[in-house]
């Protein structure tokens, strides 16, 4: 008990004494567009999460960057941030404890495996192939660029951020895992607005068709 009490003290202490010296790293940084820029390319330059940019920058569009426009690439620790984290190290150090999220859910899904999930949505679901004509003219690419391939959804950014990670189930189409996809949403489309969602499939446009329009269930994974 001595020993606790001496701890939590020190900790305390430590805590004060950080909070005091006020911001230890504060270094926010604007980014002025270019013309090939997109948000995702911008995490992967400064090694910041995609979601972090996304939340920094409300009233940006992700989807129409303009050049010449400022960004703000969220770097920011505080000294209160630090000093709790390292608190929490010391904490954890001394007495392990495993806390429980109780947003954090989980369920079974490909392979076997318990994903943690923390939001599960109904959408209606469609899907498209990598046929130039249902890719804008751009060809078999995502809206990062990259190729398309099965975990490859397309959906409404108001409603799912770009690079969210989900597990996609309760489809019927023989062209896709039957126990359903563990899928990024990492496109858009100008007709999936709202509680819609594209999934890419590989095939033929007019196999691709035979999916046809489905409720389908969408688990925000952790």
């Amino acid at each position: 008990m001595v020993l606790k009490k001496s701890f939590i003290a020190c900790a305390a202490i430590a805590l004060s004494i950080t909070l005091s010296a006020g911001t230890v790293h504060a270094s926010n940084q604007i980014h002025t567009v270019t013309s090939k820029d997109t948000f995702w390319k911008l995490s992967q330059q400064y090694k910041v999460p995609l979601k972090d940019i996304l939340v920094a920058n409300p009233a940006v569009d992700p989807l129409n960057l303009q050049v010449g426009m400022k960004v703000t690439i969220p770097t920011v620790t505080t000294a209160r941030e630090a000093a709790t984290m390292s608190i929490k190290q010391a904490a954890s150090a001394k007495e392990p404890v495993s806390v429980m999220d109780p947003a954090v859910k989980n369920v079974r899904g490909p392979g076997g495996y318990d994903y943690s999930y923390t939001k599960k949505m109904t959408l209606k679901a469609t899907a498209y192939s990598a046929d130039t004509m249902e890719n804008g003219g751009w060809g078999a690419v995502d809206y990062f660029g990259d190729k398309l391939k099965i975990g490859t959804v397309a959906v409404d950014p108001a409603k799912i951020p770009l690079g969210t990670k989900l597990y996609i189930t309760g489809y019927d189409y023989l062209g896709l895992p039957k126990i359903g996809i563990i899928a990024t949403a990492s496109d858009t489309g100008g007709a999936i607005k709202g509680d819609r969602i594209d999934i890419f499939v590989p095939g033929s446009k007019e196999k691709v068709r035979q999916f046809g329009i489905q409720n389908v269930t969408a688990y925000v994974l952790q």
